[in-house]
């Protein structure tokens, strides 16, 4: 199976464009190709049901995120601040990833 490309890297900060959470900002925990998924910091909270382990003696229900469809984020542009697509440039040889509204470069 391919491997699938998103538009959006871990560490990078995004916001929410659709979906119950729209309009929240916050920073991809993980990225996943494979299921065009990502986590996103304090977006789509779910409650999971954990049974006491080693590293939680007490168990009980613990407040995590859980994965959002890639389709519904979008970087931020680093000037402005704002939602924006994502496109590429040639830039000493070296094929950069650069911010449709201000044409700034995405790390």
């Amino acid at each position: 199976m391919a491997q699938n490309k998103l538009h959006v890297k871990q560490g990078e900060k995004v916001k929410v464009i659709s979906g119950k959470d729209k309009g929240k900002e916050g920073v991809i925990l993980k990225a996943m190709p494979a299921q065009e998924r990502v986590i996103v910091e304090g977006v789509n909270i779910v409650k999971k049901h954990a049974k006491p382990s080693q590293e939680n003696p007490q168990g009980g229900i613990l407040n995590q995120e859980a994965a959002i469809h890639v389709s519904n984020v979008m970087p931020l542009d680093p000037k402005s601040g704002e939602p924006t697509r994502v496109g590429h440039k040639v830039e000493n040889g070296k094929k950069v990833r650069v911010a449709k509204k201000s044409g700034e470069a995405l790390n």
